[in-house]
């Protein structure tokens, strides 16, 4: 176990250095000039060379890559061109509501998708079952912009009980108000992703059903959906766990649209901010920020599934 759990580290080290290579080559072939945008209009090609000169721009890219490396290894995620402030320091900020706004999408997507794909399941063939498959794969289908702006017609326009945008300026030292802010955001991203995560579900508990140890439960006595209870869905929790793994991803891009949709101040939306500022330093330590953050969670459910799984722990 601990062998494989340090290939598993080796090559999660190996993935951020590969994506911080990628981030850094991206964000230098895209069009602008941050050092245009900083010295304003009107501004003398003398005036921008001085800026690219102050700022380490007019080095070689090898060398400006090998700086910010330096800088992460520090844990120096870079600084901001335009403001002078540390990445890490607005990524903190701004992850107080990125981070709550996930968790809630993530709970949400759990507590729709667990019992409803179970339950689809298990009334496979029967009407109610066919009505949530099929209600499944709607909503899976539903871009995320628009189920925003339908559960804001309805619950912020139509019954008032949630607002419709923004956060409070007090931030978490209102809760109540925090809480209700995030309401809708986190509903729109855990319907669509529950209805995803539902699916997956469904399948693996049909899958289970027809596992030998379910089928010898039942025939020791035990009624299918008993047998399923008891032996099966232990069976679908370790599948579950996986792809919840993956889904982090998803909700993570998810947020990044929502928080433009609900102008929540987020990380999301400060990336889209910072792309079209061309706030290169800065947006290139965001990126590798939630890269890095998927691929720790990838990390970490691969090795929780090895440990809840005998059968993994055996073959490692």
């Amino acid at each position: 176990m601990i062998r494989y759990a340090l290939t598993r580290l080796a090559l999660l080290l190996l993935g951020l250095l590969v994506a911080s290579v990628l981030i850094f080559v991206t964000l230098r072939v895209l069009p602008g000039d941050i050092a245009h945008l900083i010295a304003g209009v009107g501004s003398s090609p003398e005036q921008q060379e001085a800026i690219r000169e102050r700022l380490g721009l007019d080095r070689p890219l090898p060398a400006q890559y090998l700086d910010w490396v330096g800088g992460l290894l520090r844990g120096d995620l870079g600084t901001s061109l335009l403001t002078g402030s540390r990445v890490v320091d607005e990524l903190a900020q701004k992850a107080e509501v990125t981070v709550p706004l996930g968790i809630l999408s993530l709970l949400i997507a759990v507590v729709i998708s667990v019992p409803l794909g179970v339950l689809s399941a298990m009334r496979r063939g029967r009407s109610d079952g066919t009505a949530l498959n099929v209600g499944a794969q709607a909503l899976a289908a539903v871009p995320v912009v628009w189920a925003g702006m339908m559960l804001v017609v309805v619950f912020a326009v139509w019954l008032g009980w949630l607002p419709a945008q923004g956060f409070p300026r007090a931030g978490w030292s209102d809760p109540g108000a925090a809480l209700r802010a995030l309401i809708l955001p986190a509903l729109t991203i855990g319907i669509v992703e529950g209805a995803m995560l539902l699916r997956f579900v469904r399948s693996a508990t049909l899958q289970a059903v027809g596992q030998d140890f379910v089928r010898t439960a039942a025939a020791k006595g035990l009624t299918r959906d008993q047998a399923l209870i008891r032996h099966g869905l232990p069976v679908v929790g370790l599948s579950v766990i996986t792809v919840l793994g993956l889904q982090v991803a998803g909700i993570i891009v998810g947020a990044v649209i929502i928080e433009q949709l609900f102008s929540l101040p987020g990380i999301g939306r400060m990336l889209v901010a910072d792309v079209a500022a061309r706030d290169l330093p800065k947006v290139q330590g965001e990126l590798l920020a939630l890269t890095g953050f998927v691929m720790i969670v990838g990390f970490v459910v691969d090795l929780l599934h090895r440990v809840i799984d005998p059968r993994q722990r055996e073959a490692s």
